[in-house]
């Protein structure tokens, strides 16, 4: 949910922002209006696809700033010159309430609140169970780690948890 093709809603309707002096500064707004941590990039030319519909908005031009994108100066909602080819994308560090750390020496916990969860972990497509891709369980779901900040010390959290060595 933190990273992906932005679109925004208005008039009941769902539609695109052109990337026409879309930036970081935009990115960063975004981020925090959707309470996903800090803008890492702010690809353009539909990276994540292209959208139907609406563009609703285009030059954007937030300072970073701004509580939400509707405090950032634009062209008036639905005036613009793009076409989906355009469509603006965010990438967020994610959501900024789920902090993780080792909370003991051989697991890894997530804080929720002031609960703190060992997270389920498993490795995927390697050569056997201790070799692979990381996924972890959360939400009911199996996802994959991002590799920003990856380093040796996390594969050590994570290889004592599985009993790896």
């Amino acid at each position: 949910r933190c990273a992906g093709r932005l679109e925004v809603l208005w008039k009941q309707e769902w539609g695109t922002v052109c990337d026409d002096n879309w930036d970081l500064s935009n990115a960063m707004v975004v981020c925090r209006q959707l309470d996903c941590g800090k803008a890492l990039s702010a690809p353009g030319s539909a990276h994540f696809g292209e959208g139907t519909g609406h563009i609703w908005l285009d030059d954007m031009n937030c300072t970073g700033t701004e509580a939400d994108l509707s405090a950032c100066r634009t062209r008036p909602w639905g005036e613009h010159n793009c076409n989906h080819g355009e469509d603006a994308g965010v990438v967020c560090s994610g959501n900024s309430h789920l902090h993780c750390s080792p909370c003991d020496p051989r697991r890894l916990c997530c804080v929720e609140g002031e609960i703190k969860k060992p997270i389920k972990l498993q490795l995927v497509n390697g050569s056997s169970r201790c070799a692979g891709r990381v996924e972890v369980f959360y939400g009911q779901q199996w996802g994959t780690v991002c590799d920003d900040n990856w380093d040796i010390t996390d594969a050590e959290v994570v290889c004592r948890q599985l009993g790896c060595g």
